[in-house]
């Protein structure tokens, strides 16, 4: 069956990196795109940033120059390099399968930004 397990998320410093992971299985993961979401507590979720089966990526306008979104075909995974992070960056971020509209989706990682 489809699964998408996510690691990497932790507490950390405003200013600081995480590099989240998202590891998929169940079915031809070069073949789909993979999108990141976040949710944060009482808010609605937001789409973080996605790439497309050929490399494209788009970001939300909160993210672009800090975030990366990057994609391992062989080891069936994707990444979400973030940088200069900040509080308001917290938020249980999870993967999801597709791009531009998505089906299974992982339990997600807590990412807390905080001194």
């Amino acid at each position: 069956q489809v699964q998408l397990v996510e690691s990497g998320g932790g507490l950390v410093q405003p200013g600081g990196s995480l590099r989240l992971s998202c590891a998929a299985s169940g079915y031809p993961f070069r073949f789909y795109g993979l999108t990141w979401y976040r949710q944060a507590a009482g808010k609605e979720r937001e789409l973080v940033a996605q790439i497309s089966v050929r490399d494209t990526t788009t970001y939300a306008d909160s993210v672009k120059g800090r975030f990366t979104i990057s994609r391992d075909n062989d080891r069936n995974t994707a990444y979400l390099q973030m940088k200069y992070l900040r509080p308001e960056d917290t938020a249980l971020y999870y993967c999801a399968r597709g791009f531009g509209s998505t089906d299974y989706r992982g339990q997600g990682t807590q990412v807390t930004v905080s001194s």
